[in-house]
């Protein structure tokens, strides 16, 4: 990167790294087939229950009840609630994995028709059969994730030398260590949203909105912490600290590029979403989402290797004027 001496350089253009992405994925458009056929899968395949587990817990609720203060909420109430999330909730839903994942549209949708009628459901059985099917699918997902990842990052930087089977393994490493900091600080906030929803439905809301907010105001440092795998070919530990190190020194430029990755892809979102379940223009919904989310994620891959250029390029030139100063 060539500068005039004195100046730095000016950082990566937003809007070329979109057209780029958008550009890249419109010429490799068989890189949307991985979103696409998930959505298929949630929206047309089995639904897996989790109605077996719920429904004696949900039958225990009077008697459990009656042991706690009077001014619960509406016991028929709360056990209603309960039984449409366990007649609606399907297990399938996690094989969009985070951070690494196929995107999808449906997964927060949880469809329960189709123009095919209503979806045959299967059952994931007890406890440990959920924590088994749970276990699989979050496999599958990861696999899938670092494929698509490795599609998308190929055909819009086109890198010389990679590895397969060691981005699917640091992405697997990755993966793992978001899990462990989900499940040792998410699981307790979970349960605590769900016992103050329990006694008030209203307030357990605003905490989970609250929670949601804190939780993007977190994972902005981190959200190229998988881009380094597939571009650099990172071990899952440096990738993160290359992604906190970008945006710390890059935040008012990253800042921008997120927000606007964020409201395109949201606000797209509803229209995307505006055919009924139940009609086969839902197709012309999940299609428009593949190509929107796989162009996003492309013009991220472009975003992280030209911004690391231009730190990298920024901090040699300061380190240069300093050690000159220094001379002088």
């Amino acid at each position: 990167m060539e500068t005039e001496k004195g100046k730095l350089p000016p950082p990566p253009g937003l809007i070329t790294s979109l057209v780029r992405g958008f550009d890249s994925v419109a010429s490799n458009i068989m890189v949307i087939l991985p979103p696409v056929l998930l959505d298929l899968f949630l929206w047309l395949g089995p639904h897996l229950r989790l109605k077996s587990f719920f429904q004696p817990l949900i039958n225990n609720l009077p008697s459990m009840a009656s042991a706690l203060p009077s001014s619960l909420p509406d016991v028929p109430t709360i056990q209603q609630l309960w039984t449409n999330f366990a007649n609606r909730f399907n297990l399938f839903i996690i094989l969009r994995t985070f951070p690494v994942g196929a995107t999808s549209l449906l997964s927060f949708e949880n469809p329960g028709q189709s123009p095919l009628g209503a979806p045959p459901n299967l059952d994931a059985g007890s406890f440990f059969g959920i924590i088994g099917w749970a276990l699989l699918l979050i496999l599958v997902g990861w696999l899938v994730g670092a494929i698509y990842y490795y599609w998308v990052s190929g055909i819009t930087l086109q890198p010389e030398t990679r590895s397969l089977w060691k981005s699917v393994k640091q992405t697997t490493f990755l993966s793992i260590i978001w899990l462990g900091i989900l499940f040792v600080f998410g699981l307790p906030a979970f349960l605590l949203v769900s016992v103050i929803t329990f006694f008030s439905p209203i307030l357990g809301q605003i905490m989970f909105f609250a929670g949601a907010l804190l939780l993007v105001w977190l994972a902005m440092p981190v959200f190229f912490s998988a881009h380094g795998i597939f571009i650099l070919q990172l071990d899952a530990f440096r990738s993160i600290l290359g992604s906190l190190r970008m945006v710390r020194f890059t935040l008012p430029n990253t800042g921008l590029f997120l927000l606007v990755f964020v409201l395109i892809n949201t606000g797209l979102n509803f229209l995307w979403n505006t055919p009924e379940l139940n009609s086969w223009w839902m197709l012309v919904g999940i299609g428009g989402h593949a190509f929107v989310s796989s162009a996003l994620l492309a013009a991220s891959f472009i975003y992280y290797r030209d911004i690391n250029a231009w730190l990298t390029a920024v901090l040699a030139q300061l380190q240069q004027q300093t050690t000159s100063a220094k001379a002088n």
